[in-house]
């Protein structure tokens, strides 16, 4: 989100002559800065639904999560796309579509996104479960299938 991590720590990172770390990156999201306007159901199935809706045409979407203030998305875009390309257009058709919704005007994501290449299965596997336990690293739900935002909920047993 365009707010989720605090003004400080961007400048700081804009000095940086290395990139921040990921897992200090990754705390910094999920201590829940910003106004996490992801939290609201509402906004987080808009979020869902563009992930979902081009998913095996434009993509291959394998795993995601939506946090209060960030998303975490595994995707392999199908040869004639670029990751750029396809996370562009999610945000723009949910920023327009949350902005409209939450009757607001002004930035909704941040400029730019962070990635990963995937090296080998292993690396895959680890994306796939770090995804799927963040809410659970960040004290948000106790199983990764209980958060209603995530694809661990198709993966698993349904909260009881």
């Amino acid at each position: 989100m365009a707010d989720s991590l605090p003004a400080e720590a961007i400048e700081k990172m804009k000095l940086m002559t290395a990139p921040l770390p990921d897992a200090d990156r990754d705390a910094l999201l999920d201590a829940g800065h910003g106004d996490c306007l992801l939290k609201e159901p509402a906004i987080a199935r808009i979020v869902e639904n563009a992930l979902l809706h081009f998913d095996g045409m434009r993509y291959r979407l394998f795993a995601w999560t939506i946090m209060p203030n960030h998303v975490h998305v595994l995707v392999e875009p199908r040869p004639d796309r670029t990751v750029g390309s396809i996370v562009s257009s999610w945000k723009r058709f949910s920023a327009r579509a949350a902005n409209r919704l939450l009757q607001r005007f002004g930035p909704f994501w941040q400029d730019d996104y962070w990635d990963t290449y995937i090296r080998n299965e292993r690396h895959f596997e680890s994306t796939v479960s770090y995804i799927e336990n963040n809410a659970v690293k960040a004290g948000l739900m106790d199983k990764a299938a209980h958060w209603p935002w995530c694809h661990a909920r198709f993966r698993f047993d349904k909260p009881s």
